[in-house]
């Protein structure tokens, strides 16, 4: 499946938040990176990230492409923009 990643992460963790990363998905610019990943290294590269973040403090959106109809998004840690209110 295609995954679009962007995180926001604090300043001490940044650096390994994108040693992480790289190891699984293409470094696109600062904190956003895309790529084709298969479900079980999706689920390795989110373990690694959930274990380094501070979920009060940083977060990670995760956009899901499993065709060229829908995506999935995912939120790891804290949620800086919630979609409570639909106009």
């Amino acid at each position: 499946m295609y995954v679009l990643l962007v995180y926001d992460i604090g300043e001490k963790r940044v650096a390994k938040a994108l040693k992480i990363c790289r190891c699984y998905l293409n470094w696109v610019q600062n904190s956003v990176f895309e790529g084709e990943i298969k479900e079980g290294k999706l689920k390795e590269l989110l373990k690694k990230l959930r274990e380094m973040i501070k979920k009060k403090e940083d977060s990670v959106l995760v956009y899901r492409f499993p065709n060229d109809n829908t995506f999935e998004k995912e939120v790891i840690g804290l949620d800086k923009n919630p979609m409570d209110v639909f106009l």
